[in-house]
């Protein structure tokens, strides 16, 4: 067995260059640690980097999401929904049980914004969550965390919150509230050109690949057994918003109204 007393030059030449090679790596390494220190926990749930809008029609009694992301089936993940109860979009470093969880708050009687807060009270990675929530009574919130890669914000309105993450940039969210706000027609509809819009506007930085549509009613499902009146989804597709809008169309096709005629002039009066 080999000593320091009794090593060759060339082992010795060997630890030497070793040694430079380990204080090397821990030049590199060490900041490294001490940068990961500074947050308040790694972030190591999945990253759904995604824009979404979750909103409520009083009126017709529906609440419903839009989302769209580079991220395979993203409708798997962000959306939750249940009618009379109101719908919670879960991302960015996503936490899923925040879907159900959320929900069983808003039984509760909790507000969209107590709902958020009590979601993020005991949550070590909150600097890193994205959410939006809608109430049984309207009223929206939204949630962005400092620790969101930018572009990363969100904002509400009257009974609707959207908000999204890694985006082209601010145009993203404010072209889906404005379609939202603008669109007429049926509520699923409102929905669906509002992430047109987003997308329009730039979406997800990264590009595209699923999109997901979600709207819940009272016992509006199949025979009328459970409250999802639309579930639809496009797991994989170069275009996925395009591609839910057509689907949409094929069951719900939306109706433009067409102008009312002018009226005929009245007819001159002969002498």
């Amino acid at each position: 067995m080999l000593t320091a007393h009794n090593r060759t030059p060339l082992e010795g030449h060997c630890m030497f260059g070793l040694k430079k090679t380990l204080a090397a790596l821990l030049f590199v390494i060490v900041p490294c640690f001490a940068q990961a220190g500074e947050s308040e926990t790694p972030m190591t749930d999945p990253l759904v980097c995604t824009f979404s809008l979750v909103a409520c029609d009083l009126e017709s009694k529906q609440w419903g999401i839009v989302v769209a992301s580079r991220y395979y089936s993203v409708g798997t993940v962000v959306p939750w929904a249940d009618a009379d109860v109101g719908a919670v979009a879960t991302q960015s470093f996503v936490n899923i049980s925040f879907g159900p969880r959320g929900l069983d708050l808003l039984r509760q009687g909790k507000t969209a914004e107590e709902t958020i807060q009590l979601l993020l009270a005991d949550d070590p990675m909150r600097g890193g969550r994205q959410i939006g929530v809608v109430d049984a009574q309207g009223n929206a919130a939204t949630y962005t965390g400092d620790k969101s890669y930018p572009w990363a914000g969100g904002k509400t309105g009257k009974h609707y919150a959207c908000q999204g993450n890694i985006l082209t940039g601010p145009e993203v969210v404010d072209a889906m509230a404005k379609a939202y706000e603008e669109t007429d027609g049926p509520f699923h509809w409102k929905l669906m050109k509002s992430l047109e819009a987003g997308d329009a506007a730039g979406g997800d930085s990264r590009g595209k690949q699923s999109a997901s549509i979600l709207v819940v009613k009272d016992i509006s499902g199949p025979q009328g057994v459970n409250d999802r009146m639309i579930d639809l989804r496009v797991e994989d597709h170069a275009d996925p918003v395009t591609e839910l809008s057509r689907i949409l169309s094929v069951r719900w096709p939306l109706i433009e109204e067409e102008p009312e005629p002018e009226p005929e002039p009245a007819p001159k009066e002969t002498k």
